[in-house]
């Protein structure tokens, strides 16, 4: 197993509603955004933060190609043609409740930045469904990306953008019985309840 680029893995920690972390020589950043309401919105942004559709939907290649597992380590990559940026991971924390699920991942050495990132996906009592995006930033250890953080600042803005808005999309459910998978747990129920 690869060693993480900082000592501290969980620092976002996705499992919980506040977050207070700000370790010192890091940028911290957290974001919220509405995905939509209901059942079927829920269904979909679950499924889709714990399968990396949030890095997908943002332009990113995810292997391997399986939902997220804590202690896993996987290769995100962008790029066109020759240009790859490639970024090892490793996935430091899983949450998968009712009302809330995601997780966080922490940087490997060849990542073009040191820190950690994390995408919650949850919802309130009134079936509200929202995305959070927390991340701590800082340049990597050694290498030539650390004298390209500035850069790499930029890219991050670009994305986080995209991170945003990646869920954000018309919910085609049907009407009648939609197959619900609330973080591990299966069942058919009606969408109009």
């Amino acid at each position: 197993m690869s060693e993480l680029t900082y000592t501290e893995p969980g620092l976002t920690d996705p499992g919980a509603d506040n977050w207070s972390a700000a370790p010192a020589g890091f940028g911290r950043y957290e974001r919220t955004v509405v995905l939509g309401h209901g059942d079927a919105m829920w269904v979909f942004a679950a499924g889709e933060v714990l399968r990396w559709g949030v890095k997908r939907r943002s332009g990113f290649r995810v292997c391997p190609d399986v939902a997220v597992s804590e202690g896993a380590e996987y290769q995100i990559s962008f790029g066109w043609g020759r240009f790859v940026v490639r970024e090892p991971v490793r996935v430091v924390a899983v949450v998968a409740r009712e009302e809330r699920c995601g997780f966080a991942y922490g940087t490997l050495r060849g990542h073009p930045v040191c820190g950690e990132e994390a995408f919650i996906v949850h919802r309130d009592e009134a079936g509200a469904v929202f995305l959070t995006l927390r991340s701590l930033t800082r340049p990597a250890p050694s290498g030539l990306w650390r004298v390209a953080f500035p850069v790499l600042l930029v890219a991050q803005r670009f994305f986080r953008r995209r991170y945003l808005h990646a869920l954000q999309s018309t919910v085609a459910a049907p009407r009648s019985l939609v197959r619900v998978a609330l973080c591990g747990q299966t069942g058919h129920r009606d969408p109009g309840r």
